[in-house]
C-alpha cells in the first residue's frame, strides 16, 4: 500500500490561494513599507500631484506608484483627498501642479473620455447609470469605438450593425457574470443602490480596460450584494486587471487588498500590506487622533491653549487668590454654600436649561 502524502499546513493553505494572489504577493514582497515606495512594475505614477481649493490643499502628493495585476486600496479619514485625487487622475478635474503617467503615457491635462479609452476607467460613489435607459442600452454605451458614433455612418445600418451586435453580445455576458441579465429589458432606474453598483461595475468593463477604480464601492449597498460585490472584484485581479478602490469598510480592505495606500490631510503618509498599515501609528492617529492610546496631555500646554484652565501639577494655592485667605475662608465659603435655598439648585443633577 502506498504510503500517506501529508502536505505541510502551509502549502496546503499557499495551494488554496488564487494565482492572481500569488502574483501580486511575489510583486510587492520586498516594496518598503513607506509612502512613495517604488514597486517593481509599476502602472501608475504620480509626482507632485496638487490640488488648491482657494486657500486649502485638498491634495498634495508627492509621489505614488501603483502596482500591476494587484488591488491596491486607498483608504484614510474622511477629508482627507481620496476622492479629489482620483478625480485628478482620471481627468474629471486639473490639479494646480504635477504629472502623472498610465502605462507610461503622460494623462495631465487630458479629458476624462480620452482617459477611459486608454483603458484606465473609473466608478462613482453616487451611481451614474442613465435611469430612462434599459439595462442593455446603459451597457451598450460602455463600448467604445462604436462606428454607428458618427453621423453620417449611422445613416448606413450595413456599416455598424455586425459591430452593435457583437457589443451586444459582450454586454449580455457581462450581465450574466453580475447576475444582472434578468434584469436585461429593465429601466436602471428601477434597480437597487447595489444592483447600480453592479451595473456600473460591469458597464465599465466594456471598455476592457487595464486599470479599474472605484470609488466607495460597497457605500449604501445591501449587505446581503456585499459578498457579490467582493467577488467581483476579486475576479477583476484574476482577469490580470489592476484596481485601485477607496473604501472606508476595513473588513474590505483586509479581505481583497495587496496593498494599501494611507492618506491624511492631502497627503500619502502610509503604505504597505493590510495588517502592517492598519498597525501602524501614524494611520491610527490620523483616523483616532494623537491622543487615542491614553498617553497624557502635557497639563502646561493645556493651561496655556484652554482660557481659565490651570496646570495640574501646580499647587491649589497658586491657582486661586482665595486660596491663601485666612483658614476661615473656606468653611465660610462652605457655610454659604450650604445655606443657599434647595430650590436654586437643579433637579436631577442637570444645568437648567
Amino acid at each position: 500500500m502506498a504510503d500517506d502524502v501529508t502536505v505541510p499546513p502551509a502549502a496546503a493553505s499557499e495551494a488554496s490561494v488564487a494565482p492572481g494572489v500569488l502574483r501580486a504577493r511575489e510583486a510587492l514582497k520586498d516594496v518598503p513599507h513607506e509612502p512613495g515606495a517604488a514597486k517593481p512594475d509599476p502602472i501608475l505614477v504620480a509626482d507632485s500631484v496638487v490640488r488648491r481649493f482657494g486657500g486649502l490643499t485638498a491634495v498634495s502628493v508627492d509621489h505614488i506608484e501603483i502596482q500591476r495585476g494587484a488591488i491596491t486600496a486607498l483608504i484614510g479619514p474622511n477629508g482627507a483627498g481620496k476622492t479629489t485625487f482620483f478625480n485628478l487622475l482620471t481627468g474629471f478635474d486639473r490639479p494646480d501642479e504635477g504629472e502623472w503617467k498610465f502605462n507610461g503615457s503622460p494623462l495631465a491635462g487630458v479629458p476624462a473620455h480620452k482617459v477611459a479609452k486608454k483603458g484606465m476607467v473609473r466608478t462613482f460613489q453616487l451611481t451614474k447609470a442613465l435611469s430612462r435607459l434599459s439595462v442593455i442600452d446603459n451597457m451598450r454605451l460602455g463600448g467604445t469605438g462604436q462606428k454607428g458614433e458618427s453621423f453620417w455612418r449611422s445613416l448606413v445600418p450595413g456599416l455598424w450593425k455586425k459591430q452593435e451586435q457583437e457589443i451586444t453580445e459582450r454586454a449580455d455576458d457581462l450581465l450574466k457574470r453580475f447576475k444582472l441579465d434578468a434584469k436585461r429589458a429593465d429601466f436602471a432606474g428601477s434597480l437597487s443602490g447595489g444592483q447600480r453598483k453592479l451595473l456600473e461595475m460591469a458597464r465599465a468593463l466594456m471598455v476592457q480596460p487595464d486599470m479599474v477604480m472605484l470609488d466607495e464601492p460597497m457605500a449604501g449597498v445591501n449587505p446581503a450584494l456585499t459578498q457579490s460585490l467582493l467577488g467581483h472584484v476579486k475576479s477583476l485581479r484574476e482577469d490580470g486587471m489592476t484596481v485601485l478602490f477607496v473604501e472606508h469598510d476595513m473588513d474590505m480592505v483586509r479581505d481583497i487588498s495587496d496593498w494599501v495606500i494611507v492618506m491624511g490631510q492631502g497627503k500619502v503618509i502610509a503604505e504597505g500590506t493590510p495588517d502592517t498599515v492598519m498597525a501602524d501609528p501614524r494611520v491610527i492617529d490620523a483616523y483616532l487622533g494623537s491622543h487615542h492610546d491614553g498617553t497624557e496631555h502635557d497639563s502646561a500646554e493645556v493651561a496655556a491653549e484652554v482660557p481659565g484652565a490651570s496646570s495640574v501639577d501646580e499647587p491649589a494655592a497658586a491657582s486661586s487668590p482665595a486660596a491663601s485667605a485666612s483658614p476661615a475662608a473656606a468653611p465660610a465659603t462652605e457655610k454659604a454654600v450650604s445655606d443657599k435655598p434647595a430650590s436654586d439648585k437643579p433637579e436631577g443633577g442637570k444645568a437648567d436649561e
